[in-house]
């Protein structure tokens, strides 16, 4: 048996729905379940609205000072730092399950994932990078910004079960436990920079450079994309196995992520049906009707100390003065 699963909080639910409905058209075989950080008491939604796929609460899967987490983190922080605990709970509450694989939600899965599958039959784990060769400008996302945000990107990550993939789970955990932060300056980027780890403790991890896999806005400067007898294609030979659709807004059809500046969707037509599907997708899934949920966890956004210091370094230094002036 193969699970797959996505955390997301209510909002992003329209996302969600639509990746568990590729995977159930690609791959029938897959459970896929939905890890909730968000609460559902005294949530009721429209028929038309309401889930298909099993969600689980984040409260349910029984992690060890949860509350305290959820007080240090923001609801980014929080959603990214509880994906080791998923792994846990779904090898712990499913036996028979022999591999357990992360997908982000804003994902749409194009194939079946039978070469996935093979193997982690004979790899215990698999990544994606960021990207596969050189990016020769200097717009955003570049290889700069990939060394601060991770090479590996954790929209996906998947994990057979082994005593080995246990051990370093239950390491990244641990790391995710207390430092799963947005900061730049002391190294860290949420869980992505810990997983650079996985393929040193886990030596017989496989590097998943196949450009099928997790296409994006970070890797659009090496892949184009057709559609020839029914199927996506990459770079007119491979099968598109999964698109990334990280910072796209259906609200903003023209804008294609708002992470990048490299790249205008009008300038890419190999990418107009991509998006059009996904999009309409996005609008017949509910993506308006679920984003006027707030998250049960969310909370403002604290004000870090290199945040204060950068604040104070803008200001304009008559108004520095007058503030001065009145402490």
């Amino acid at each position: 048996m193969t699970i797959a699963f996505t955390i997301c909080s209510i909002n992003y639910l329209a996302q969600a729905r639509t990746l568990g409905d590729s995977l159930k058209s690609t791959n029938p075989e897959i459970l896929f379940f939905i890890g909730l950080v968000d609460s559902l008491d005294g949530i009721v939604f429209e028929d038309s609205f309401a889930p298909d796929f099993p969600m689980i609460e984040i409260d349910k899967i029984e992690i060890s000072g949860f509350q305290e987490m959820a007080g240090r983190y923001n609801i980014t922080e929080l959603n990214t730092a509880v994906k080791p605990f998923y792994f846990t709970y779904f090898f712990k509450r499913y036996p028979e399950a022999e591999n357990v694989i992360y997908f982000d939600p804003d994902i749409i899965v194009f194939q079946p994932l039978t070469g996935l599958l093979n193997s982690l039959k004979i790899h215990p784990a698999v990544l994606i990078p960021h990207i596969n060769s050189a990016i020769e400008d200097r717009l955003t996302p570049n290889e700069l910004h990939h060394l601060n945000t991770g090479v590996y990107n954790l929209g996906f990550v998947a994990f057979s079960r082994s005593e080995e993939n246990d051990n370093f789970i239950k390491w990244w955990e641990e790391k995710l436990r207390y430092e799963c932060l947005i900061d730049l300056c002391n190294g860290l980027f949420v869980d992505q920079n810990w997983m650079n780890f996985l393929p040193i403790f886990v030596p017989n991890t496989l590097i998943e450079r196949n450009p099928g896999y997790n296409a994006a806005y970070w890797n659009l400067h090496e892949r184009t994309f057709s559609f020839q007898d029914g199927t996506f294609l990459v770079n007119g030979e491979q099968p598109l196995i999964f698109f990334h659709y990280s910072g796209y807004d259906p609200a903003k059809p023209e804008i294609l992520s708002k992470y990048q500046d490299r790249f205008e969707l009008a300038q890419r037509a190999d990418l107009t049906e991509l998006f059009k599907l996904y999009r309409e997708s996005l609008l017949a899934k509910g993506n308006a009707y679920y984003r006027k949920f707030q998250c049960f966890y969310i909370k403002p956004t604290p004000v870090r100390r290199y945040q204060r210091v950068r604040k104070w370094l803008n200001m304009p230094l008559k108004y520095m003065i007058e503030r001065l002036e009145t402490m």
